[in-house]
């Protein structure tokens, strides 16, 4: 029985009953596919049915606001992934009279899609005979096959792009991509893989030469960068002071405390005398709450401290960016999560 046999046969026994895995529409592939990008498939499920609830069409989507996209997104984090999203449905709906394309070129040309989001679309939807090249696929095929060569190189990719484009179905590519993701999903785990129930024990290079945990390998990413954020909860009567980041760093327009940013981490004691710290609050001494809080981000590492003031009166300046809303009002802004976890921590019973 072939490599594709195999796992198809697998699937139609052992495959996960998902929402999307029900429907041939491009735009609700898309939807789960882009999602799924960012989390496991039990997280994003909630994700998933609130975007398809909301927006029913990508008509829908084109016309909602960034705003109302990002509130729904965050806790998804790389928000630059749905600005994307909301690009490319424009797109659609302006450029190409709202009908959501299906083959591979087309959709590469759509705003945020690359080659694995385009393969699995057109073979989900329309049967095109494109793999898909995501983590999972990388570990199945890096395992049974004993490739040692880094996914992340030029020249892995172009291996396992190869290995792949000539292990899939050509009868049925949709199923076959559903199925070695779903395999590496759940057999094939990172960790804890699941060899002894494994169709391909008996011919799988890693198991042989017990070199399953030391494959894929990746060539190690650029050093992060590290910053150092304290945020200030200000507070006026049913009202809190928040901040609109700008288009150009990270969280782009999105919402979040006022912030002062240092080159180094520093305790009270060291912050409350900074230049800023005073112009802000002059002499105020605030009151931390908690300790620092990690937030790890692609290339960058933030590191958290967040400060209560006594009262708005102690506040000497604002930003232009700085504006108070109702605490009633919070869940309608769009947050990023480190902010969004904080205020669940900390502000909801």
């Amino acid at each position: 029985m072939s490599f594709a046999r195999k796992l198809i046969v697998w699937y139609q026994s052992e495959g996960r009953d998902l929402p999307w895995r029900k429907t041939r529409d491009p735009y609700i592939i898309w939807l789960s596919e882009i999602i799924l990008q960012q989390t496991r498939v039990e997280q994003g499920l909630p994700y998933f049915y609130t975007f398809r609830e909301h927006f029913p069409t990508v008509m829908d989507f084109a016309e909602a606001s960034e705003d109302e996209l990002l509130r729904l997104w965050q806790g998804l984090g790389y928000y630059s992934r749905a600005r994307n999203m909301h690009k490319a449905a424009k797109t659609v709906a302006h450029e190409l009279k709202g009908i959501f394309p299906t083959d591979y070129d087309s959709l590469l040309r759509l705003p945020g899609i690359g080659e694995y989001t385009a393969a699995a679309i057109s073979s989900f939807s329309a049967g095109e005979c494109k793999a898909v090249l995501d983590g999972n696929v990388f570990r199945v095929l890096s395992r049974v096959f004993g490739i040692s060569t880094a996914i992340n190189s030029t020249e892995g990719k172009k291996l396992f792009q190869s290995l792949a484009q000539d292990l899939i179905s050509t009868l049925d590519p949709g199923t076959y991509n559903h199925a070695i993701m779903d395999f590496g999903a759940t057999v094939c785990k990172p960790k804890a893989p699941l060899c002894q129930d494994c169709i391909f024990r008996g011919e799988c290079a890693a198991f042989e030469d017990n070199s399953i945990s030391l494959l894929p390998v990746k060539n190690k990413a650029k050093k992060s960068r590290n910053r150092y954020f304290n945020y200030f909860l200000i507070e006026e009567g049913e009202s809190i002071l928040m901040s609109k980041r700008g288009a150009d760093d990270v969280w782009a327009n999105m919402y979040e405390f006022p912030l002062l940013e240092t080159t180094k981490d520093l305790e009270l004691e060291d912050l409350i005398h900074t230049d800023e710290y005073r112009f802000f609050f002059g002499n105020t001494m605030v009151q931390p709450i908690g300790g620092v809080t990690k937030h790890v981000l692609s290339h960058q590492n933030i590191y958290a401290r967040f400060f209560r003031l006594p009262n708005a009166k102690c506040l000497l300046e604002k930003k232009e960016t700085w504006h108070y809303f109702l605490l009633e009002n919070l869940d309608k802004l769009a947050k990023h999560k480190l902010i969004f976890s904080f205020i669940e921590k900390y502000f909801k019973d």
